[in-house]
């Protein structure tokens, strides 16, 4: 149906293969002649060739010296990064977004498909929450990092109405997006590589098991601290990131840091654990459905994805979700799964089969096909909703 269609794929950055890097590599093996562009490409070749995205066309930021170890506090200039990009050749254009793709400009006449991660989180629901974590909540500086993601949240409205077709990760996206952009879209999940997180034969250990990218809304420092109140449980903690200082402050003797690892060891962890904890408000969520394709239950605060991924009542229960996030509650919900009677393997395992790889190509590729086609047979332009005040 698409033969003869010029297809572009837009991703915001490739540096540390991440969550939204795995939606890539599932549009890349669902677009095999299509080219790839983003702002800037730093990933090593290991993670190139697991990725299979070769080398893509990049922005002008991609000729600052080391560009990689700075690129987010390059923010305020990427809405002309993006937009720099030249798409004008493509007939079919699909962005990866959590920041600016979706606003990259396309050809008259051009459909923009927009895989939406999240509308732009630090000019949105996250904004205060990311200036109070860096400090920038009052003064001088923070007024004016106030003003520049205020800027940043009048492109991103008007941007979006760039894009002719929304797909969101999860339902929780799904509102966010009506709420910012005055936009349907229609609910994809991600894809989880449930072929490859199994559970094994080995015996399942008693300690429990973490794993993120250490940033400020993973809330890994409290769920480090948690377990200073649980001094005869065992954490093991998976990532890295720039707040590794102050995991490793709040890590007590019964928590063991292992720092980044590779699938086959995560995966290891994860069979072998007790529960998987996680304590994110997240836009979907992928670890802990891996987490339960490998038969693990789940800890997860009972917000965003979670609510979607992780079954907390009835017979075929796969977790235990709680409400706030402190080293209190995330011990006390600790202690209330280990009261309860344990979830079942088989039913984690069955739950995280519904966001399979298989699942994702057949949903996507078959929305693409229908968007195409009544592309082609004429309709009308997307519109909003009032912008932001």
């Amino acid at each position: 149906m698409l033969e003869g269609v010029r297809v572009a794929l837009v991703h915001e950055w490739l540096v540390v293969p991440a969550g939204s890097e795995q939606v890539l590599r599932e549009l890349v093996l669902l677009f095999p002649d299509a080219e790839l562009f983003c702002l800037v490409d730093g990933l090593s070749d290991a993670d190139r060739a697991d990725l299979g995205v070769g080398h893509p066309r990049t922005s002008f930021l991609q000729h600052l010296p080391g560009v990689a170890r700075y690129y987010r506090r390059l923010l305020p200039i990427m809405p002309l990064a993006i937009e720099s990009l030249d798409l004008q050749a493509y007939d079919l254009v699909i962005s990866n977004s959590h920041a600016v793709a979706k606003g990259v400009r396309v050809k008259a006449g051009a459909l923009h498909i927009c895989h939406c991660c999240s509308p732009m989180r630090y000019a949105w629901d996250l904004r205060d929450d990311y200036l109070r974590q860096a400090g920038l909540d009052r003064g001088a500086r923070g007024w004016a990092v106030k003003q520049m993601l205020e800027r940043l949240r009048q492109w991103d409205f008007h941007a979006s109405d760039r894009v002719t077709e929304f797909v969101a990760i999860s339902r929780f996206i799904a509102d966010r997006i009506a709420r910012a952009y005055g936009r349907e879209s229609t609910v994809i999940y991600p894809p989880v590589d449930a072929d490859y997180y199994t559970p094994d034969a080995s015996p399942r250990g008693n300690h429990y098991v973490t794993a993120s990218r250490f940033v400020g809304y993973k809330r890994i420092p409290e769920i480090v601290a948690a377990f200073r109140e649980l001094p005869d449980r065992r954490l093991v903690v998976i990532g890295d990131g720039p707040d590794r200082a102050r995991v490793a402050a709040a890590a007590g003797s019964n928590v063991t840091l292992l720092g980044r690892q590779d699938r086959a060891s995560l995966r290891q962890e994860l069979r072998s654990a007790r529960a998987f904890v996680f304590a994110a408000e997240e836009d979907f969520g992928i670890l802990p459905v891996e987490a339960q394709a490998c038969g693990t239950p789940v800890i997860a605060l009972g917000r965003g994805g979670a609510l979607e991924t992780v079954v907390a009542s009835g017979p075929r229960r796969t977790g235990h979700l709680f409400d706030t996030v402190s080293a209190t509650s995330i011990a006390a919900a600790i202690r209330d799964f280990e009261a309860g009677v344990a979830p079942f393997a088989a039913d984690c395992r069955a739950n995280a089969e519904r966001f399979s790889v298989a699942r994702f190509r057949t949903e996507f590729g078959a929305f693409v096909e229908r968007a195409w086609l009544a592309h082609t047979a004429g309709t009308s332009a997307p519109h909003h909703m009032p912008g932001p005040a």
